[in-house]
């Protein structure tokens, strides 16, 4: 499985550059915030549509566990 490194950004990248971060996620539609290089956090631009909000969202989440478990997965499939 491939990861955009694009919407990556850690934390310290983040606190000390949101506007930086913000026009990432308007390019983007959302940012990977890292804390201690682990996936800690989300930001998304508010959208009215929250059923495709949450999608996204969790789209996300399931990418970060498949990415982050993937030799578990593969055992498994054996």
């Amino acid at each position: 499985m491939k990861t955009d490194t694009r919407n990556l950004v850690s934390i310290t990248e983040a606190n000390q550059n949101f506007s930086k971060v913000a026009k990432q996620v308007d390019n983007l539609g959302n940012v990977v915030i890292l804390k201690n290089n682990k996936p800690q956090y989300i930001l998304s631009k508010f959208k009215e549509d929250n059923e495709k909000n949450e999608m996204e969202i969790l789209t996300i989440i399931a990418r970060m566990i498949l990415t982050e478990h993937s030799h578990a997965f593969k055992e498994l499939a054996k």
